[in-house]
């Protein structure tokens, strides 16, 4: 592999491993305050089809985003309600939203545009575009460092810098903030937070409302920045690698950030290198493809007894009389 092909890969990585990271991040918030979600999917879902609906019909890729966090915050906020204040189980919850993005995302597409459950290709002001760094043309001869810079680091769309600045802000939200100290809490111990006079329920609804906003992102990056428009399924289990990742990376921001990337190339490779031959033997093209969920099955096999969760995930709290 030479290494202008190497930095073509390591591209597609960063591009791929956007969505994952944020779903990541976002599955990070919501359990760590105790709120279990598999229905990271159904929100990325949910998110892509509504910025890609928007940015077709406006024609502003600002407003569809925002519709975008919008139906990620409505599917949250259905999430709070059933597993917060109703107290009804998480994985069910979840379960139920990933089915009602999948057929409700396909049933508004042929009714609002009658193409098959998908939305009009996005072109001009209704997709994100690509960002050309400071001094990223001037540097581009330099030996190694210059296509680094102009082409691995330079060229991407203003929600992968987004996704990857989330990465920092979200260890300092957690680690350095009271607001992270008690929302941290709150998946370990609860009672004590509630004995301490603040409001249990109050933190998990931001946690998943923050879980919510950061899935809206992902999945309208996927629709306008990522490709051009809605399909259906677009989101190929991605919210379910994220979670695989989140398990990687027992619950840490960086960690998680260097399981997404190991992701991210897995999907780079698979998609750059196809019916490999190996001294005669053709490896097909679906293995290559498989290559990321495989890798999603050996995680969760190999790790889901290591990785110790918040030791009240999953489990709703009733207050004390």
């Amino acid at each position: 592999m030479d290494f202008l092909t190497l930095l073509q890969v390591l591209d597609s990585t960063v591009r791929l491993a956007t969505p994952l990271l944020l779903a990541c991040l976002a599955g990070l918030f919501s359990e760590r305050a105790g709120i279990f979600d598999i229905g990271l999917e159904g929100k990325m879902l949910m998110a892509a089809f509504f910025s890609a609906a928007v940015a077709s019909l406006t024609g502003s890729v600002w407003l569809g985003l925002l519709a975008g966090i919008t139906g990620s915050l409505v599917l949250s906020g259905i999430h709070g309600l059933a597993s917060i204040t109703f107290r009804g189980n998480q994985l069910i919850s979840g379960v139920a939203i990933n089915f009602l993005a999948a057929g409700m995302t396909v049933l508004i597409a042929q009714d609002w545009f009658s193409q098959g459950g998908r939305t009009p290709s996005l072109m001009g002001g209704g997709r994100f575009n690509d960002i050309t760094l400071p001094f990223a043309d001037a540097l581009s001869d330099v030996p190694i460092l210059g296509p680094v810079y102009a082409q691995l680091i330079s060229g991407h769309s203003i929600l992968v810098y987004v996704a990857f600045a989330c990465v920092p802000l979200s260890w300092w939200i957690l680690f350095r903030t009271r607001f992270g100290l008690r929302l941290r809490a709150v998946g370990e111990a609860p009672e004590a937070v509630d004995t301490a006079g603040v409001s249990v329920i109050g933190l998990r609804y931001a946690a998943v409302a923050i879980c919510g906003l950061l899935c809206g992102v992902a999945g309208a990056y996927l629709a306008t920045g990522l490709q051009a428009g809605f399909v259906k399924d677009m989101t190929a289990g991605r919210g379910y690698i994220a979670l695989a990742a989140l398990i990687f990376a027992k619950w840490r921001p960086w960690y998680a950030l260097a399981a997404c990337l190991l992701f991210g190339l897995l999907q780079a490779v698979a998609l750059r290198y196809q019916n490999i031959d190996l001294g005669g033997v053709i490896i097909p093209v679906q293995v290559m493809d498989a290559l990321p969920y495989i890798l999603t099955v050996v995680i969760l096999a190999g790790f889901v007894g290591k990785a110790i969760p918040p030791r009240a995930g999953g489990e709703p709290y009733v207050k004390e009389r």
